[in-house]
């Protein structure tokens, strides 16, 4: 049982971001802040989703993206934080999990996740 109060700021929170409707397989890219010193500037990380938890205020996902020399990198994005600009779905992907941590022993093309049609 939460707090009343917990609860109505963890709405005004929710509601004042616009998340599309996305799931793990899904390609995203992501516009995070970031800030250095006194600077700030949006950069944009492009992955697969891999991974999606929680729910409400602390819901996160895990997106994986290949950098360079073919090595793997995994970001875990709380969604509804401050740094999280925009999240854009690029492609759909057709996968039968919910959590697609396999994703980490594969390389190459053996990672690719097919498109899904409409």
């Amino acid at each position: 049982m939460k707090n009343k109060y917990i609860a109505s700021f963890e709405q005004a929170q929710i509601a004042g971001k616009e998340i599309p409707d996305f799931r793990a397989g899904d390609t995203l890219r992501l516009a995070v802040t970031i800030t250095e010193g006194e600077k700030s500037r949006v950069q944009n990380y492009e992955g697969v989703c891999i991974a999606v938890r929680g729910e409400g205020v602390s819901k996160t996902i895990t997106v994986r993206k290949i950098g360079a020399n073919g090595v793997g990198i995994e970001r875990i994005f709380p969604i509804y934080s401050d740094s999280l600009e925009k999240i854009e779905v690029l492609r759909r992907g057709r996968v039968r999990r919910a959590k697609l941590f396999y994703l980490r022993d594969l390389a190459g093309k053996a990672a690719r996740i097919k498109e899904l049609r409409k």
